[in-house]
């Protein structure tokens, strides 16, 4: 989990409902031993900030591409994005995902939302809580669409990478992140 900024906590919250071991990452030591990560939903600038004065960009990037699962969560899909349509001057991603994301995409903080979701393969709605998210504008081969809201993704997955425009993890629906560890199980 990586605990630099954002909801984290919720997501440990999660994970650890789920019968997972959330170890929280704040320095490269912290990697040591993780089976998988999550990069949660907070605000993508101050995390690309932190990731460099934490000496975590590297090692995370090295994790990523070496196909460690990633479950992104709002910002965290921000920071695992091919592209950016908006990104702030000088602001990186992992580029993991094939996707293209622009950030606060439904709108300012006053713009947030929450909706049902039809999620793959499952009968009931999830619902989807939207506080200044993304939106994914494009979806690059070998991205699989797992939830859509009006027609657009929400929630996407290409090989051991998940993620999410929304907040899984404030809802107490914890079937995203049991759909991640079974992933990262397999």
């Amino acid at each position: 989990m990586l605990a630099l900024q954002g909801a984290f906590r919720e997501h440990v919250q999660a994970l650890a409902r789920l019968g997972a071991d959330a170890v929280e990452v704040r320095t490269p030591a912290d990697l040591a031993g993780v089976d998988a990560l999550v990069l949660p939903g907070g605000e993508s600038t101050t995390m690309d900030l932190l990731l460099g004065s934490s000496g975590l960009r590297e090692p995370l990037q090295a994790a990523i591409a070496g196909g460690t699962p990633v479950l992104g969560t709002c910002a965290g899909l921000i920071l695992l994005a091919r592209d950016l349509e908006d990104g702030v001057e000088g602001q990186r991603t992992f580029a993991a995902l094939d996707v293209t994301a622009r950030r606060n995409g439904y709108g300012r903080q006053v713009s947030s939302f929450e909706a049902d979701l039809e999620l793959a393969d499952e009968a009931v709605p999830m619902r989807g809580v939207f506080i200044r998210a993304p939106r994914i504008t494009r979806t690059g081969e070998g991205v699989e669409v797992l939830a859509q809201l009006d027609g657009e993704p929400v929630c996407v997955r290409s090989g051991p990478i998940m993620a999410a425009t929304f907040h899984p993890e404030l809802t107490g629906d914890d079937r995203l992140h049991a759909r991640f560890l079974a992933g990262v199980a397999s």
